[in-house]
């Protein structure tokens, strides 16, 4: 980081989706002691939402959480890591404090305003039921360790590191 802010990675060139599903996903990445995800969309709120559903997929199953509860959500940032980090970080908190499991996204396009970028979604789920969540993996802190935000052929891919 440079100057207490992180710096976009593009590698230049346009890297093919390679087989992955084109309108959005994701995958964990092989790590020693954290939990590190690849997440894909065709656009760049596409990418973040799928990071989004990552992490949530990481600490329950994805699959029991109901949409009986809607929370606005916003994030500021200097550069796209910043605001997926401030991104992650809100819906984190919105966990840790309110005891919200969030299953579904709906981020709007991201804009520009001077200097900042802003982010503001709809984030849907339920709050936490421990006889029906399943605890998986604990989820510490968003870290900027290892974090990537790629423009890609048809799309961006992000990969942002989990400290479990």
């Amino acid at each position: 980081m440079l100057g207490g802010r992180a710096r976009l990675m593009f590698t230049g060139a346009l890297i093919p989706f390679e087989g992955l599903n084109v309108e959005g996903g994701y995958r964990f990445l092989e790590h020693s002691s954290d939990v590190y995800v690849e997440a894909w969309g065709e656009s760049l709120e596409e990418a973040f939402r799928q990071a989004a559903k990552a992490m949530f997929d990481t600490m329950t199953d994805l699959r029991l959480v109901e949409h009986r509860v809607e929370v606005e959500v916003s994030a500021e940032g200097f550069d796209e890591q910043e605001l997926l980090y401030s991104w992650l970080e809100a819906l984190l908190v919105k966990y840790e404090v309110e005891s919200l499991l969030f299953s579904e996204f709906k981020i709007y396009p991201i804009r520009r305003e001077g200097e900042i970028l802003k982010l503001k979604a709809s984030a849907y789920g339920e709050p936490l039921n421990l006889e029906k969540h399943p605890s998986k993996v604990e989820i510490k802190a968003v870290t900027y360790h290892l974090m990537e935000i790629e423009r890609m052929e048809k799309g961006f891919r992000v990969r942002v590191l989990f400290d479990s």
